[in-house]
């Protein structure tokens, strides 16, 4: 193990120590944001400094063992311990090296997901429906929550935009790759001389904001307007202004939501995505920043990128960024996405290691 790394898990066990001290003094209760805070900092480092000692343990072990080469009825025991040792030192380092990587602050949110139909006219617009109901299957998989949030249907099925939100522990964690254009090649159901199209949809996948603090919106910069709900074809949903539009002036992002009847609550729908896309924006910003630095294996995250296409008349599935093509398209539709996510994130935490074995 690098004297780097040993430097900082001896670093981090000295902080579990004093955190400890902290946790055990008498009145420390009283600023009980800050007791929270030390409490989180203590369940993350106390896995971590429990595998260090488990380490450090095992060097023990071996030099004591090396110890015993030198008796000749003691040598094969003793190079036995050394064998096995050595063993669990080099897999305790990878696990000690995934432990140190940096956290996501934004894995255990909840989302919003947001599917647009681009390129391809009606088809595309279909494509984004079996696009939601793929995500939607994966959710029922996880048992995570799904719920309307705005859709603007197609006439002839499908949508032109919808945007749901995804409650459930990890629902960014495992969502957040699908941000990105989706390419779908088929023969669309409109085709009377069986050829195969093209057609495109963008997908992004923001964390929702807290409540308070994450993301501040100032009253002032929105301009709220309300108007009559309609449905495909112009029919009206109902009879009041209930659907409220919001223009955030500073970046000129809008936010339209009609799906429920009360004004109030579409307002209220309606700001919680204006604060993710402000969130997104912000994270984007971010990523953009990094990449200049170091080239992300999963991609940029850019909208207009395309990650992924799905090819029907061949039944695959093959996702860009990684090189993985997987014969298997009518079980990824029906929500069977772990395979996918897993590789994804696997790739993403190779990259983390990478920078992590250069900074170490």
């Amino acid at each position: 193990m690098k004297p780097s790394m040993l430097a900082r898990l001896d670093q981090l066990a000295n902080r579990l120590e004093e955190i400890n001290s902290l946790l055990m003094q008498e009145g420390v209760t009283d600023n009980m944001e800050q007791y929270r805070k030390l409490n989180r900092e203590h369940a993350e480092l106390g896995p971590l400094v429990d595998l260090y000692q488990q380490y450090t343990q095992a060097a023990s072990d071996v030099e004591t063992a090396q110890g015993m080469l030198a008796d000749p009825d003691m040598k094969e025991f003793a190079q036995e311990e050394i064998g096995a040792a050595k063993a669990r030192m080099e897999q305790m380092e990878i696990d000690l090296q995934k432990l140190l990587l940096p956290k996501d602050p934004n894995d255990e949110r909840n989302i919003f997901l947001e599917i647009r139909a681009g390129t391809g006219g009606d088809e595309s617009a279909l494509f984004a429906g079996d696009l939601l109901r793929m995500y939607t299957r994966y959710a029922e998989r996880q048992r995570w929550q799904v719920e309307m949030v705005s859709e603007s249907a197609s006439e002839v099925g499908g949508y032109k935009e919808v945007i749901v939100r995804i409650v459930g522990f990890g629902a960014y964690s495992r969502l957040k790759f699908e941000s990105g254009g989706h390419r779908v090649q088929r023969v669309p159901a409109t085709e009377t001389q069986g050829r195969i199209h093209t057609s495109a949809c963008t997908v992004a996948v923001m964390p929702e904001a807290d409540e308070i603090g994450d993301v501040d919106i100032n009253p002032a910069d929105l301009r709220i307007d309300t108007y009559r709900a309609s449905g495909a074809g112009g029919q009206h949903i109902n009879k009041t202004d209930s659907a409220v539009r919001i223009t955030h002036l500073p970046t000129g992002l809008v936010v339209e939501c009609q799906d429920d009847r009360s004004q109030h609550k579409n307002k209220a729908s309606a700001l919680k995505v204006l604060a993710a896309r402000l969130k997104d924006a912000q994270l984007r910003a971010q990523q953009t920043k990094e990449a200049a630095t170091r080239k992300s294996l999963i991609g940029s995250g850019d909208r207009s990128e395309r990650i992924r296409t799905y090819n029907f008349p061949q039944g695959r599935m093959t996702d860009h960024r990684i090189n993985l093509t997987l014969y298997k398209l009518d079980f990824i539709m029906d929500g069977d996405l772990d395979e996918l996510t897993n590789a994804l994130m696997a790739e993403h935490q190779a990259e983390l290691l990478a920078a992590l074995g250069d900074d170490l």
